[in-house]
């Protein structure tokens, strides 16, 4: 396992080469580069949809660092798969979560902001915690899907995260739902009981409900509120 690079210029052509060199691979040999270059300064992040790219990085490197972000939002089902995950999987689940409790969010902006500006109730609850949580990393692992929206139809598999200077990784970007479904099928990867339950995406409570037929997979979120990112992948 090599030394991660510590400059931002060598992480940001590190990842413009791995980009262009990875495009066709498997998502299981991405993730053995991303665990051979980057050892333990490499992490997955989780919203505990699925557990599939955690199961994934936990093949290429056991014992990784899974960052979860507890908005204080979640639904029940979700910190259960949390929980499920950090048991039985060969992975270290962090958890994190954001400055301010529900309450004293409440407290200075007043109740329901995801109802009134969603922007800043994710870049309060989300955003903010990440940068601070992947701190310690140079690369950072998600579940982003091309197929999952319009807004996701480009994701590339390796990037440069110029926002954080770190090296971003869509180990299942070319996937589509059949392919995870297949995954989970064969491996016995856990996933979020909503998901039997009309919900295509996962994300905090409050704006979030089950899809209609026909509908995207994010159609869920913040449904009516023309928005459909929470910021952390913009």
């Amino acid at each position: 396992m090599t030394t991660a690079p510590h400059t931002a210029e060598d992480l940001r052509v590190l990842a413009e080469q791995a980009g262009r060199d990875l495009e066709e691979a498997s998502a299981l040999d991405v993730l053995r580069w991303a665990a051979d270059t980057f050892g333990p300064r490499f992490c997955v992040t989780s919203s505990m949809e699925d557990a599939v790219v955690a199961h994934l990085a936990s093949r290429a490197l056991p014992g990784v660092d899974v960052v979860f972000l507890d908005t204080g939002y979640h639904f029940p089902e979700t910190i259960g798969t949390r929980d499920a995950v950090a048991a039985v999987m060969d992975v270290n689940v962090i958890t994190i979560g954001p400055r301010q409790s529900v309450a004293e969010q409440d407290a200075q902006y007043g109740p329901k902001l995801h109802d009134r500006d969603p922007d800043l109730c994710c870049a309060l609850r989300k955003v903010a915690p990440l940068e601070e949580g992947l701190r310690g990393y140079d690369a950072w692992a998600t579940g982003l899907r091309r197929d999952e929206s319009p807004t996701r139809a480009n994701t590339p598999v390796v990037a440069w995260d110029a926002k954080r200077q770190k090296v971003k990784i869509a180990p299942i970007a070319r996937w589509t739902q059949d392919d995870v479904e297949a995954y989970v099928a064969e491996h016995g990867v856990l996933t979020n009981p909503l998901l039997m339950d009309g919900y295509a995406s996962v994300g905090c409570a409050p704006c979030t409900r089950r899809v209609l037929e026909g509908e995207d997979a994010r159609a869920g979120r913040w449904a009516g509120l023309g928005k459909t990112e929470c910021g952390i992948h913009l």
